[in-house]
């Protein structure tokens, strides 16, 4: 299998990164494998999609460390490829960290994705329903029963008045943007500094005025779903805990929290079940649910990461999982001729 990972740049990717495991894994496993950053495509003259990809020595890697620095190393390969003749294209790359001079970087992958695919290479996530998860606006497309009530606006009456009909809780971010910046959580205690926390946010656009989910305050367990169900490999499921620290409200492992084993409930299962019909339809492989109490808080379609800290707790290699669900998509494009 001719396999190539889409990140946003190679020189800032991490042992740590899911990316990187995944990458690991699959060269492990024999295949062809390329890291490609959003500065290495090319459309070309005759309407086929190139890119300089970087590849390390085929060997077995023990650890994401050794991998990365061979792929960087000296011993690491640039080489210029035709995006069209690999087998799949898999996009992990986080618009959040896309911004001023390279905020061009965000759709990168999308537009050069698209047109891979419609040459019959397997890109995912779809491109498609990528773009349509570039905003926040997409969540409100998903099961009410399983998200927190949501008002989207501008107006700051509007958002006080949404503010008081939930009790004076509640969680302002911005609409436009991913990942965890720009994130308030309005309480009693600091309503006095609601118009500050409005103002703020509404520089980047329209505002997300949101229930504030009690169990949000403690933490937030990560589920990874693939192909529309839950990621399990050897009676295993990939799943962890982050667990609040500090006085930053948002549970994430990037920010102020630690992580914890936990093992998924009946409610994690009920969510993951509401949201299969939206995943499948959407060409959402890959899927980082977001869970607190009985909601569901965020979704990450872009990259989700953590896929070794669920490792590490259920010494489990999750990696190899996903590397032979597309190894089996590879094979049902031979069925029905790309």
């Amino acid at each position: 299998m001719k396999i190539a990972f889409f990140v946003n740049d190679i020189a800032t990717e991490k042992p740590v990164f899911t990316t990187t495991r995944l990458a690991m894994e699959a060269s492990n496993q024999g295949h062809e494998v390329w890291l490609i950053g959003a500065c290495d495509f090319t459309y070309e003259a005759n309407e086929t999609v190139s890119a300089s990809g970087r590849s390390a020595p085929r060997r077995k890697y023990r650890s994401p460390e050794t991998y990365l620095a061979a792929l960087r190393g000296e011993q690491g390969v640039t080489t210029h490829i035709s995006v069209d003749e690999l087998d799949v294209l898999l996009l992990r790359n986080d618009p959040s960290m896309e911004s001023g001079s390279r905020a061009w970087a965000r759709s990168a992958g999308i537009i050069f994705g698209n047109v891979a695919m419609r040459s019959g290479v397997i890109v995912l996530n779809d491109p498609n329903g990528l773009a349509g998860a570039l905003d926040k606006m997409f969540m409100q497309f998903l099961p009410d029963s399983v998200r927190p009530r949501t008002l989207i606006t501008r107006d700051r009456d509007e958002i006080k008045s949404f503010v008081q009909e939930l009790g004076g809780k509640a969680v302002l971010k911005a609409l436009r943007g991913i990942g965890t910046r720009s994130v308030f959580a309005v309480t009693p205690d600091n309503r006095s500094n609601l118009n500050q926390m409005i103002e703020s946010i509404s520089r980047d656009g329209y505002i997300i005025d949101q229930e504030f989910v009690a169990g949000a305050e403690t933490g937030s367990t990560r589920l990874f779903v693939m192909n529309g169900e839950l990621l399990r490999h050897k009676g295993k499921t990939a799943a962890f805990r982050w667990v609040r620290t500090g006085d930053d409200m948002r549970a994430n492992i990037h920010i102020s929290g630690t992580t914890e084993a936990v093992t998924p409930t009946d409610t994690h299962q009920h969510i993951a079940e509401a949201m299969r019909p939206w995943l499948v339809q959407e060409g959402m492989f890959l899927a980082g649910l977001q869970i607190a109490d009985d909601k569901l808080i965020d979704i990450d379609v872009f990259s989700p990461g953590g896929l070794g800290v669920a490792q590490g707790f259920t010494k489990v290699n999750f990696a190899e999982a996903v590397i032979d669900s597309l190894v089996n998509k590879v094979q049902y494009i031979g069925y029905y001729r790309r």
